[in-house]
């Protein structure tokens, strides 16, 4: 029930913590990053951002329970202000200069340089939309798979003896853990006669596309859309094809978008089957028709994303729900370029998302959102704002 904005503003006053004689511990890192102590005044862009809509992200919570993909253990102090801001933004209204007092009073900003670097580095992804079927035909032979039951998902703090120590998932068997087949097992038959396919695509570019980006739409033949969303991965490490043809055909970095590769993996079937072999990563994906058609995505924190306010981070070093300040001049998608300056909350992350300082930014669903998305390539200031009262 809306109880008012005076109602809001006693609650700010109750959540209200002064600043003088707060802790001011800096973050745990890795070795060789490094975290410089910021005022909110020295952040070029801080007074001009919209943060009130911030905070209503932020006030969501930090992460559903539980998550999608389990990431750092979620800090009590953190857990403490995503729950102020749950309460705040139920009272009623609160204003953008509210919602600013309220960052700037529950944290302390924090400038991540990782390590060897002085800025972090962003790329960019989406949820895109393609067509397929509930059943399987000649013109919808790809399967995409659910998530196997013997599948175990490995936890930051799991040690598995005997496994690689990169493996991120493994096979339970009756002898114990396992490596689960890589993709070019399964695209020969490793899952076949399981009746785990929960629909079919046109082609095994598409499905490429779709498990990189973590999640998607799907237009069925009679023109409704089921939400597909990540449901695991069967723990082999993450390889960038967009790396690997760029050195193969002498392509500058720069010059290897997504649209690019897209293009050429389309051009050429079998060329295309050989290099997605490559990536021996392999995700699992739910159907999740209850979502609406406005809703985000839904992230590895396990809450809807939001356009440009949604971020994944590396979850072994980062915790969801972490608002995170970026900064950075990005293509605008028409040929242009815009500054990105606001506050996003860390709500996802991802297998190619690795380091202190390393973020990938969701720019929205469809095409033209995928456009935008595969251009981004970018240096970018990473501000982590840190809960005032308590290190993790």
């Amino acid at each position: 029930m809306i109880r008012g904005a005076g109602f809001a503003l006693a609650l700010l006053a109750a959540c209200w913590t002064p600043v003088t004689g707060m802790a001011t511990s800096p973050p745990p890192l890795p070795s060789g990053a490094s975290a410089e102590l910021l005022a909110p005044a020295q952040i070029a862009g801080w007074s001009a951002d919209d943060h009130a809509a911030a905070l209503a992200i932020f006030a969501r919570g930090c992460q559903a329970d539980p998550p999608l993909r389990a990431s750092v253990q979620l800090p009590a102090a953190l857990a403490s202000v995503c729950e102020k801001a749950r309460l705040l933004t139920e009272a009623g209204t609160v204003s953008g200069e509210a919602a600013r007092v309220f960052f700037e009073h529950n944290f302390s900003f924090w400038r991540i340089g990782p390590p060897g670097a002085a800025t972090g580095f962003m790329t960019g992804y989406f949820e895109p939309e393609f067509e397929g079927s509930l059943t399987r035909s000649e013109a919808y032979p790809t399967p995409l798979y659910g998530r196997p039951p013997e599948l175990v998902t490995r936890m930051p703090e799991d040690v598995w003896p005997g496994l690689d120590t990169a493996l991120s998932a493994a096979r339970r068997t009756a002898t114990g853990l396992e490596p689960f087949p890589d993709r070019m097992a399964i695209e020969t038959g490793a899952l076949d006669g399981r009746n785990l396919e929960v629909l079919w695509m046109r082609d095994p570019v598409d499905r490429f596309v779709l498990q990189v980006q973590g999640s998607g739409r799907i237009r069925l033949p009679d023109g409704s859309v089921t939400r597909l969303v990540y449901s695991g991965r069967n723990g082999h490490a993450y390889t960038s094809l967009g790396r690997v043809l760029s050195e193969r055909e002498n392509i500058a970095p720069a010059d290897m978008t997504m649209d690019r590769l897209i293009a050429r993996l389309k051009a050429d079937a079998g060329f295309a089957r050989d290099l997605i072999r490559l990536n021996r990563s392999f995700v699992f994906f739910a159907r999740r028709d209850d979502l609406p058609p406005d809703s985000g995505p839904i992230g590895g924190a396990g809450l809807p994303l939001t356009p440009l306010r949604s971020i994944a981070i590396d979850r072994t070093i980062w915790p969801y729900g972490l608002p995170v300040w970026i900064d950075a001049t990005l293509p605008d998608g028409t040929g242009g370029s815009e500054r990105l300056a606001r506050l996003t909350v860390a709500q996802d992350t991802g297998s190619a998302i690795l380091g202190p300082a390393r973020l990938d930014l969701f720019v929205g669903s469809g095409a033209r959102a995928g456009h935008r998305a595969g251009l981004i390539r970018h240096p970018v200031d990473f501000t982590v704002l840190w809960p005032r009262d308590l290190g993790r």
